[in-house]
């Protein structure tokens, strides 16, 4: 299996790719990185640069075609479960981290500990509404945690506010729907919000420190796994 960290996490998040990699380790599970991994495409897709993505994926597919891939980022996980087939036609074997943390817990390889501590999931747009997944990653909190709902949540979840270009082409929108975002999982009395997607953890950290500097913890599935799981 071939653990696809994908560009913001490898590049600007690197404890995304350092977390699910130790849990990799801790349960045995055989995995390897490519040295030259390049990206998915998916950006380029959302943003309207069909060309560039086109190549891009197309490199992609040489270094990944015929293995089973994991991936942590949901858009990631959209494009190589839907794009690669629809526009380069070949299937790719895909697997979101948190469809196998869920299959190690069932498994028995992860042994939750669990706790009081309450918990809130958002939803990232590219898992959920694009892909139907709004349960597995529910499922692996629960384990672990209260799970505490947004008032918005599952299909109706509001977007963090960096998908489709948004980040990149309107700013202040951007940070002003991640902070509506943030007053929602705040209201759950919640002391971690956990997500599975890197963009949307770098929105809402930066509407969190451009409008109050604190407020409630923000992380990807793996990184709230560790520091709780007792594993033998």
């Amino acid at each position: 299996m071939i653990y696809f960290r994908g560009c913001l996490s490898r590049e600007k998040m690197p404890e995304i790719p350092d977390t699910t990699e130790k849990i990799l380790e801790k349960t045995g599970t055989d995995y390897r990185t490519l040295d030259n991994e390049g990206c998915c495409g998916s950006v380029l897709l959302r943003t309207g640069f069909y060309d560039d993505a086109l190549q891009v994926m197309k490199d992609t597919l040489e270094d990944i075609r015929g293995e089973k891939i994991l991936v942590s980022c949901a858009g990631c996980y959209r494009t190589f479960k839907y794009e690669y087939p629809d526009i380069l036609g070949e299937d790719v074997d895909v697997i979101h981290t948190s469809h196998l943390f869920y299959d190690l817990i069932k498994e028995g390889k992860i042994k939750p500990a669990a706790s009081q501590e309450k918990v809130t999931y958002h939803d990232p747009c590219h898992l959920g509404r694009h892909m139907g997944e709004y349960e597995i990653p529910r499922h692996v909190i629960s384990h672990f945690a209260e799970l505490v709902e947004m008032e918005r949540n599952h299909e109706k979840a509001r977007c963090c506010g960096a998908g489709g270009g948004v980040r990149s082409a309107f700013p202040e929108l951007s940070i002003e729907i991640g902070k509506m975002r943030l007053d929602e999982a705040n209201d759950t009395g919640a002391e971690t919000l956990v997500t599975c997607c890197p963009f949307c953890i770098s929105n809402l950290e930066l509407a969190q420190v451009t409008y109050s500097g604190k407020g409630i913890t923000i992380v990807d599935l793996s990184q709230f796994m560790l520091g709780r799981l007792n594993h033998e």
